[in-house]
């Protein structure tokens, strides 16, 4: 008897992304089963945040679908999309700069009953404590790995079901870059499916467990993780060897 094929939780098939004339995705397709990391790797401007935007219905694609659950989502509006269970934590942090630590958590679990956003709220500090010691500090005065920590936390108080992380390591020291990372691998440990878009491959292959390589809007190599971390043309390209 053939195995019955799992459907994807998120898919994207022949997306083409336009910004006015500019062609900047050209066609990609790939997806992201239950509890894997997936990262996409690239060089600036291959397409990696475009490709997030456009599955979290911030940008539209001009030909292509999205699908989420098994269900196409390609035209649901972003705000829509954190209900349905895929939250972003965008490239560049984006936290809100003047509100306090708790408040951005809160605007993080706005789509939720709440009787429950308090709950979260307890979980977040439980996993990131350094956010609990300094809950009551405007969020503009953290330092930068406190600032990526607590995008993260914003973005997961909606419990989503896809956590997508746009670049978290941007700006961050060597060993805060390895915390960030440390904390991608325990929240995969607790069940978390992530799809990662990050440019420093070494680490996003190191912890994923398959990847896509992005180039000029194409998806040019797949594989498995480990196997793309130790292929020659990625090592050239993406990891200076």
């Amino acid at each position: 008897m053939s195995e019955t094929k799992k459907t994807p939780l998120l898919e994207v098939k022949d997306i083409h992304v336009y910004y006015g004339a500019i062609h900047a995705i050209k066609g990609i397709s790939f997806h992201v089963n239950q509890d894997e990391i997936v990262t996409l790797i690239g060089a600036n401007g291959a397409g990696k945040s475009t490709t997030l935007n456009t599955i979290t219905g911030l940008l539209r694609p001009k030909h292509g679908s999205i699908y989420f659950q098994g269900e196409n989502v390609t035209t649901t509006l972003s705000h829509k999309m954190i209900s349905r269970g895929i939250a972003l934590c965008p490239e560049g942090r984006r936290i809100f700069q003047q509100m306090t630590v708790r408040e951005n958590l809160e605007m993080g679990g706005f789509t939720r009953p709440a009787g429950e956003i308090a709950e979260s709220m307890e979980e977040m500090f439980v996993r990131f404590p350094r956010l609990k010691e300094r809950e009551k500090q405007i969020a503009g005065t953290l330092s930068g790995g406190e600032q990526q920590m607590l995008a993260m936390a914003r973005a997961l108080m909606s419990k989503p079901k896809v956590l997508m992380l746009d670049e978290p390591s941007m700006g961050l020291a060597p060993i805060l870059v390895e915390q960030i990372f440390s904390i991608i691998q325990e929240l995969h440990e607790a069940g978390v499916t992530i799809l990662l878009v990050e440019q420093n491959a070494q680490m996003a292959l190191s912890v994923a467990n398959r990847a896509y390589v992005l180039e000029t809007g194409m998806i040019t190599m797949e594989g498995n993780a480990q196997e793309l971390l130790h292929n020659d043309a990625v090592k050239k390209a993406y990891l200076g060897s």
